[in-house]
């Protein structure tokens, strides 16, 4: 039998969700409910990670370092882990929230720019802190090319490297293709993962396939809550693995209950509505929808069309401030016609 780890982000990228606004009172409940459940990783931030509470992304309702301890403190057997992105989160953010419970640091970067991660990734094995790598918008890169970016993660003490499909852009064999030409170029260096989300509804199928191609870690969230359309609900995963017989160890009754649980603190689930099928079509990274919401209401320009023009001029994460162009070149081109 097939033995994978079920990865839980509804206290990271759920966050996106909630304009991250959780309370340490929901995170703490969160963590132990996925902790009852048997979930072994449970990653904890601010939606664009270490240091993402800012102007520009958002500002939290609670510090992303006091939710980890918050977290770590609940915890009795899962491992709580912190995201961060070079550029935005610093190696004094890392070491801020080792000592605050985080025992594992997943750093993300573009999908081409692995070789600023080289820095995090040795500090936090300094630390002692198991380490994976997120390669951002992976539909940007081809297996090829992913692959030698993965292997730039591994060299640095990446631990995991995971294809990311931030936009859900990904359709079944790009997913499987991808983690294929990754488990082919590190697998006997380092483990590889799959990151899916729900815009053209395949992130449970592209979970499947990514284990089929040797990924051994999949990341999920409760209902799915995440950017854009949402992550591949780890209930649903879950119970689709069990149902293939892979091996998760996670309890699928108190995995339910968890997302029921979830779903009674949130106001607003991710949905697959126009905007964010449009992110999946045209490959636009998935913080970007509230972004271009807010945008399309101050401007009076539909966010579908905002998002279809970002994804034209292949804006990637970290370039969220440039909606409000793309919105104010929009309404200009609309008023001379």
């Amino acid at each position: 039998m097939t033995k994978i780890r079920l990865n839980d982000t509804t206290l990271r990228d759920g966050s996106h969700s909630v304009r991250h606004q959780y309370t340490e009172q929901q995170v703490r409940q969160v963590v132990r409910a996925l902790d009852d459940a048997n979930i072994e990783m449970i990653e904890v931030t601010h939606g664009d990670g270490l240091g993402g509470s800012s102007f520009n992304y958002g500002f939290s309702q609670v510090s992303d370092l006091d939710l980890i301890e918050s977290a770590a403190d609940e915890a009795k057997n899962a491992k709580i882990a912190a995201l961060l992105l070079p550029g935005l989160g610093t190696i004094h953010d890392l070491k801020e929230a080792h000592a605050r419970g985080a025992k594992m640091v997943r750093i993300a970067t573009h999908c081409t720019e692995a070789d600023v991660s080289i820095q995090h990734f040795q500090a936090a094995r300094e630390l002692g802190m198991e380490t994976a790598g997120f390669l951002m918008l992976s539909h940007r890169s081809s297996p090829a090319e992913l692959a030698q970016q993965a292997s730039i993660m591994v060299d640095a003490g990446c631990q995991c490297v995971s294809v990311v499909d931030s936009a859900g852009a990904l359709i079944m064999n790009e997913a499987k293709d991808r983690v294929a030409a990754l488990y082919d170029a590190i697998g006997d260096r380092a483990q590889v993962g799959f990151h899916g989300h729900q815009n053209m509804s395949f992130g449970v199928a592209n979970s499947v396939l990514a284990v089929e191609a040797g990924a051994s870690q999949i990341d999920g969230s409760l209902a799915g809550l995440g950017a854009g359309a949402g992550n591949t609900p780890t209930e649903v995963a879950a119970i689709a693995f069990e149902r293939l017989g892979i091996e998760t160890g996670v309890d699928t009754k108190k995995i339910l209950d968890a997302a029921d649980l979830l779903k009674g603190m949130v106001n607003r689930l991710p949905s697959m509505d126009r905007g964010s099928i449009v992110q999946g079509q045209m490959g636009v990274y998935n913080s970007f929808l509230l972004h271009a919401e807010r945008a399309a209401e101050r401007y009076d320009i539909p966010a579908p069309e905002i998002l279809a023009e970002v994804g034209r001029r292949g804006y990637v994460g970290g370039q969220e401030d440039m909606i409000i162009e793309v919105a104010l070149d929009l309404k200009k081109s609309t008023a001379t016609v």
